[in-house]
């Protein structure tokens, strides 16, 4: 050693990167087989490389330096722009190309709703702010095909190009689109919005004036909206700029300072008879946005899951490599049975999501799929996007210090965990929605009844689980105040499922820790008879 030299670093774990996130993830291989999409699973691949290995590392630099608001340019125009890292457009280049934001719809077949959600979850991996804007790309285009008049703006938005000029889209072969809905007063209560749409002369044009609490990706092209007609309260299109290049009558009047998902800009915004274009019926505007929102719910599950998979992939590879008392911690017994939990939980929440995007995809083919995204789909966002903050701190956890440091992705994970438990309807707004279901959709609760019929006779456990969620749904036992304790029950029953028919070696030790009651209330706590390096290796070998 140098005589100036204190001490040798030894005992660290090697980067984290590059990775192959398709070869390390059987549970997602399997998955995607399993819902139908095989056919993509070569171009799924190709991606899973990219973000485990440059995606992934500019993420940090996107993160680092944040969106900066300008509201007017040098010479004191108004411009209402957002600027970024370079890094983010990179990584919104390479998500729109590869399908993230539109395969479903630019290449519609068999199969490309779960392809899209693989690579959905892929991307969420590397970085997840910039899944905001491509979440809200992706579902707006059905909304968008409602209109005839809005058929550019459907293509455009599906198509595999991202173009971030701030041009008319009639410059542009591909395009990004938001969302503004929640107002100050309201909230999810969405009918108390206040933004007042005045007719215009022209048929199905308006002119808005009022404002958004929540201006969600203020750089799009245009933003699905929601405002008062005369007839009640409709949904609208706001481009960014009019076809001849104005800009239309928005401001923007500041940036959102979040907890996490620091890539992504977030704002609040008043329009000052700003034009737009209605879709749908007036009166009608949450049905006609409804589809939109169960996609961008299911984004949410998609989200979270891949949280929980790269905190968890984190810190199994951080286990097995870091030494201490003698040994590497994987080798230490509790160790193990916290990983493997972490494993355990990583698979049921990764297949549940995959099982519901497999549903989005038959939907339009097979009314029991349809029903069972409709309720699934609220169920698994109320569930798993629920469970992300306290995998991730588990996975902190972990790492100990080196967990809990900027240099680390499990920081900005940890920020980023709770956000889709809150976007597009908190837990309280997704168990009332299954509640709904359950009352108003017959059909909904008999394609629940199927799903989990199909899997009895798995254990004992997993038999009286769902006899008593039967029961109780039999009997009007499932009311508002007790909704969150039964949207539990479904949603670990259907997680248990999902395993049992995938045959996965997970099934068992779920369903007996998660529903037969050999489990504590923290994680780590499994029976020591569970095969805990069966799992870790089966999560990431």
């Amino acid at each position: 050693m140098d005589r100036f030299e204190t001490h040798r670093v030894d005992n660290q774990p090697p980067p984290f990167e590059p990775r192959d996130l398709w070869a390390d993830d059987v549970v997602l291989r399997n998955a995607v087989e399993r819902e139908g999409a095989s056919s993509f699973a070569a171009r799924i691949a190709v991606y899973a490389a990219l973000a485990g290995d440059e995606l992934y590392r500019i993420g940090f630099d996107a993160n680092r330096d944040r969106p900066r608001l300008k509201t007017h340019d040098r010479y004191g125009h108004r411009i209402d722009a957002v600027e970024f890292h370079p890094a983010y457009h990179r990584l919104m280049e390479a998500a729109k190309t590869h399908g993230v934001a539109g395969l479903s719809w630019h290449e519609a077949q068999a199969g490309s709703h779960v392809a899209r959600a693989a690579l959905c979850y892929l991307h969420n991996q590397a970085e997840a702010g910039t899944s905001c804007p491509l979440t809200m790309t992706h579902a707006a285009v059905p909304v968008l095909r409602r209109e005839p008049a809005l058929g550019e703006w459907a293509d455009r938005a599906a198509a595999p190009l991202y173009d971030p000029r701030d041009v008319a889209i009639g410059e542009k072969a591909g395009i990004t689109v938001g969302m503004g809905m929640t107002e100050k007063q309201g909230g999810s209560d969405v009918r108390s919005n206040a933004t007042v749409a005045r007719p215009l002369a022209a048929d199905g044009e308006y002119s808005l004036v009022g404002h958004k609490w929540f201006f969600s990706a203020p750089m799009s092209d245009g933003w699905l909206v929601l405002a008062q007609a005369p007839g009640g309260l409709s949904c609208f299109l706001l481009p960014r700029r009019m076809p001849d290049g104005a800009k239309n009558a928005f401001r923007l009047l500041r940036l959102k300072d979040k907890l996490g998902d620091w890539s992504n800009a977030s704002s609040e915004v008043e329009f000052t008879g700003a034009w737009a274009r209605r879709i749908g019926d007036e009166g009608r505007g949450v049905a006609t946005i409804i589809e939109m929102v169960m996609l961008t719910r299911l984004d949410c599950m998609l989200g979270s899951a891949a949280t929980i998979r790269m905190a968890v992939a984190q810190a199994i590879h951080h286990a097995r490599h870091r030494r201490a008392f003698g040994k590497p911690l994987a080798g230490h017994a509790l160790m193990r049975n916290v990983l493997a939990d972490l494993a355990l939980e990583s698979e049921a929440t990764t297949a549940f999501a995959l099982r519901v995007a497999g549903a989005v995809d038959r939907a339009p083919h097979d009314a029991g799929e349809a029903a069972f995204a409709r309720v699934a789909t609220a169920i698994g966002k109320y569930w798993i996007c629920r469970r992300a903050p306290a995998v991730v701190n588990e996975a902190q956890e972990c790492l100990g210090g080196a967990g809990y440091i900027e240099e680390s992705v499990l920081p900005r994970l940890y920020r980023q965990a709770p956000l889709n438990s809150i976007w597009e309807g908190s837990g309280n707004i997704q168990c009332l929605d299954v509640l709904r279901a359950l009352a108003r959709e017959p059909e909904a609760g008999e394609a629940l009844r199927a799903r989990l019929e199909a899997a009895r006779g798995c254990d004992p456990a997993y038999d009286r689980t769902i006899g008593t969620i039967a029961e109780a749904v039999a009997s009007g036992l499932i009311d508002e105040a007790s909704a969150r304790y039964w949207v539990e029950r479904l949603a670990l029953a259907l997680q248990a499922s999902v395993l049992v028919l995938a045959d996965s070696p997970a099934a068992l030790p779920f369903i007996r820790s998660r529903l037969g009651g050999e489990h504590g209330l923290a994680l780590g706590t499994l029976p020591g008879n569970v095969d805990f390096t069966g799992l870790i290796e089966r999560a990431l070998p």
